[in-house]
């Protein structure tokens, strides 16, 4: 799998983990920043930047998710979901995690890096990756609706 993840100041030091972690399991992990620690940085960038990746992905065929760490991941789950085509899920248990998959064939999981531990967090995330979508009827009208809202404004 291939995994975009991006983080404000408060993921930091768990991205690092997760990228040596998801890397050992053998994903391919791209990093979208930031680079550094900086209290006043500006997520919505590289959370931007992670889900415009985990689109072109998508476009050209290649199976991506996408990572988004925040204080609360509030902020970062808000930015991912400006991107047309990203459903991003903040996940805060294990059942949040699989049903972001499960019933919304979410591609961006947006996970608060003060709110677990890394190992909580992994696992979230774990689950997020192996859970696939039910592609049951219901799900797939709902999220043909939230698309076809997307791309033209209109309620159906």
């Amino acid at each position: 799998m291939r995994i975009h993840i991006a983080t404000d100041h408060a993921g930091l030091e768990l991205s690092h983990f997760l990228i040596r972690e998801l890397t050992k399991q053998g994903h391919e992990v791209f990093d979208h920043g930031p680079v550094e620690y900086d209290a006043l940085d500006d997520y919505p960038s590289f959370c931007i930047n992670a889900a415009l990746a985990v689109v072109a992905d998508e476009q050209a065929g290649t199976q991506a998710l996408g990572i988004v760490l925040g204080g609360s991941g509030n902020g970062e789950q808000i930015a991912a979901n400006k991107v047309k085509g990203i459903r991003a899920a903040l996940a805060w248990n294990e059942s949040t995690a699989k049903l972001a998959r499960e019933h919304n064939d979410a591609n961006v999981i947006a996970v608060g890096a003060r709110q677990h531990s890394q190992e909580e967090v992994l696992h979230l995330i774990e689950l997020f990756i192996a859970e696939p979508f039910s592609n049951d009827e219901r799900h797939v009208r709902r999220i043909g609706k939230i698309g076809t809202y997307e791309q033209a404004g209109d309620i159906l």
